[in-house]
């Protein structure tokens, strides 16, 4: 049996205890959470399957180095001690990223550059010659996290950041994160037992995750690479075993049904499902929460909506009175769940919330709140035996404390920012936020609820207009694949004549 090592999942804040349960399920050991990340430990098998399994890692890391440090020369020192040739040679390149909570470290940039240094020297005193660095495709990358003067050096077996699965052929604004979708689906306990609805799918990111939960396929088996595949001691042979093995996924026989009223998201959702090879699962209809209608079979709604932050809508506080409307007339004995920011948005819906739950979109701490949709009085409901938390959701609410003195208001005033490294370094982008004061998007609906229209409501009516009268962009010859009972096939731009994702299939053929 192969020697475990410590193994680090990094993750959003409010999805550690989800991500853990993962790993436990996963077969990991020594599971314990911490701040935005979950420790376990494991063989190198358990590190593939961590990051091929995984929903809701952003990436996983192998710690090769703990020590104490005061300045950044120490950095250097103790970087310098580590034998460089078991992990890359000069003919290779790397990347070195760093993360610092610390006051006599106050640059990142800094950091890295000292790590960068010692590996160079090393090998420039050893032989004379240097490895490269490469920012975009390293042969190796690395973490150096800091903590006051606890540093932990890394090596990054993920590479690019998990999220990104490699199903989305096409993007709306502003879309949801893929392991915050996965995370929110999962925190609610679903994983297939009845419909699953998303009635402002955008995209179709959490339609597309749902799938994957309801047949417990793994998210990673639409990714081109990893970083552990240019590591000195890859197992071609064990990860073309992990990657083959379709035993655990499972048959769903419900369906997902996402609605949108804008038709170019809905186009852009039918492409990435039809991507991800889905299209047998989930069911994609351009449609207005409005006009949404009690559905046949038992069904649990999720849904992210615009919350005024990164999208608005012409009427926000509107459209959340309107979400509170169509739940309660038309969602009658079923369960919904409404990722938000604001609580003026929340005290729109007019429902009381059974659960609150903090968890983080980008640097927004929002809530995650349960609504269950039930005739009658809640003391008649209990009476017949009806649940209103289940022993999971009290244990995720007293675990998930929110802020002190929190404010829903203060972030519409501050200036544009970026997503710190646990966000996850912004997922290697920036999370920008548009300059409104909410104040005046409360003021422009009164006016609006009133019937009055400022001519700059009329320009921006004209604006949305012309927009919804434009083609959907076509693909542009993206690359994308169709799922055909456990085949998949990429076309267009496969690179070698395209990849075949099929099973019982060597990932490596097309390098042989």
């Amino acid at each position: 049996m192969e020697q475990e090592f410590e193994l680090i999942a990094k993750t959003f804040m409010g999805l550690e205890n989800v991500l853990a349960k993962e790993l436990t399920e996963l077969g990991a050991n020594n599971v314990q959470t911490g701040r935005r990340m979950v420790s376990f430990t494991g063989n190198k098998e358990m590190m593939y399957k961590a990051n091929f399994h995984l929903h809701t890692a952003i990436r996983i890391l192998k710690p090769i180095a703990h020590f104490k440090a005061k300045s950044a020369d120490d950095v250097y020192e103790e970087v310098k001690k580590i034998d460089w040739t078991q992990y890359i040679g000069t003919d290779k390149t790397f990347a070195v990223d760093s993360v610092v909570f610390s006051e006599e470290f106050r640059h990142s940039k800094f950091v890295s550059y000292k790590v960068k240094d010692a590996i160079v020297d090393q090998f420039r005193e050893a032989t004379g010659i240097r490895p490269n660095i490469s920012v975009t495709n390293p042969d190796l990358r690395l973490n150096m996290h800091i903590a006051e003067d606890q540093c932990t050096l890394s090596l990054d077996s993920s590479g690019e950041s998990l999220h990104r699965r490699g199903y989305r052929q096409e993007s709306v604004e502003a879309p949801l994160n893929e392991v915050l979708a996965a995370g929110m689906i999962l925190t609610t306990g679903w994983h297939g037992e009845c419909d699953f609805i998303d009635p402002m799918c955008g995209s179709g990111t959490l339609l597309i995750e749902a799938a994957l939960i309801a047949r417990n396929m793994a998210p990673g088996l639409f990714r081109k690479e990893y970083a552990f595949e240019k590591w000195n001691d890859f197992d071609k042979d064990l990860f073309d075993e992990i990657y083959n093995d379709d035993s655990n996924e499972r048959e769903f026989n419900h369906k997902i049904y996402g609605y949108d009223i804008d038709i170019k998201a809905v186009n852009t959702a039918r492409l990435n499902v039809k991507a991800a090879g889905l299209t047998s699962d989930i069911t994609i209809t351009e449609q207005d929460f409005k006009d949404f209608t009690q559905p046949e079979e038992k069904s649990l709604i999720v849904t992210n909506p615009p919350y005024g932050e990164r999208i608005s809508t012409p009427d926000l506080l509107g459209t959340y009175r309107m979400i509170g409307d169509r739940l309660k007339h038309q969602f009658q004995g079923n369960d919904a769940w409404v990722l938000s920011y604001r609580e003026e948005c929340f005290e729109q819906i007019g429902l009381r919330p059974s659960v609150k739950i903090p968890l983080y979109n980008g640097s927004l701490e929002c809530e995650f709140r349960k609504y269950q949709m039930f005739d009658g009085k809640l003391k008649d409901f209990r009476s017949e035996g009806g649940i209103v938390k289940t022993e999971e959701e009290k244990r995720m609410m007293a675990e998930r404390k929110f802020k002190k003195e929190r404010d829903f208001k203060k972030r519409m005033n501050e200036p544009d920012r970026t997503a710190d490294d646990d966000n996850e370094e912004g997922d290697i982008r920036s999370f920008k936020f548009h300059h409104r004061d909410f104040e005046s998007i409360l003021a422009r609906d009164r006016r609006r609820s009133a019937g009055e229209r400022s001519a700059k409501d009329f320009k921006r009516n004209d604006n949305d207009r012309r927009n919804n009268d434009r083609k959907p962009r076509n693909s542009g010859g993206h690359e994308r694949f169709d799922r055909s009972g456990k085949k998949y096939e990429r076309n267009g731009k496969g690179g070698k004549g395209g990849r075949d994702y099929g099973r019982k299939y060597n990932r490596y053929e097309d390098e042989d």
